[in-house]
């Protein structure tokens, strides 16, 4: 699939209407007009990639980051009880749109939203084939790719400001967490 036949593509681009609800250079969180949830939101490179493994490594992490941030708007803002992070990989794993993104799925009790599955048995000799298999491929994981640094403009920042609003971010968290 080509970027100009990319529905994400296009919606990044502005040829198609989205509700944006985040957006830097990189990337877009969008919400998904066809969501599991009020709230279901995409986190999308603004880059085509069609699938996580060719991501860059910084933008994976960067993709992650504002996930993370857009679970925090979603418990802050719609009085939820939990969120479902994930990624639908390839098209055996769901994935229906050839372009990478991480869903963001607001949940509460009873919601009827089923991202179970089936556990499957495997046998010792089964697991230690899978075993030997993943970690003859997974041996270079220590490598990362990188971004070049953008030379940033020097600001000056007064220190209590920004210990006082981490504070401040770090508390809004802990009131989340289930059972405070």
């Amino acid at each position: 699939m080509s970027q100009e036949s990319c529905i994400i593509c296009q919606i990044v681009g502005g040829k198609i209407p989205s509700k944006k609800i985040y957006e830097d250079e990189d990337c877009v969180a969008i919400l998904d007009v066809n969501g599991a949830n009020p709230g279901h939101s995409f986190v999308i490179p603004k880059e085509h990639h069609p699938i996580m493994e060719r991501v860059p490594d910084f933008l994976v992490g960067k993709l992650f980051s504002v996930a993370n941030k857009v679970s925090s708007a979603i418990f802050e803002s719609l009085a939820i009880h939990g969120t479902n992070i994930f990624v639908a990989n390839g098209i055996s794993a769901g994935q229906k749109v050839a372009h990478f993104m991480i869903h963001v799925i607001p949940r509460i009790e009873k919601d009827r939203v089923n991202l179970q599955w089936t556990p499957k048995q495997l046998s010792e000799e089964e697991m230690s084939t899978v075993e030997l298999k993943l970690k003859d491929s997974s041996k270079d994981i220590g490598y990362f790719e990188k971004k070049e640094p953008k030379k940033a403009p020097q600001k000056t920042v007064q220190t209590e400001e920004v210990v006082e609003g981490e504070e401040n971010y770090l508390l809004k968290q802990l009131h989340r967490r289930p059972g405070y």
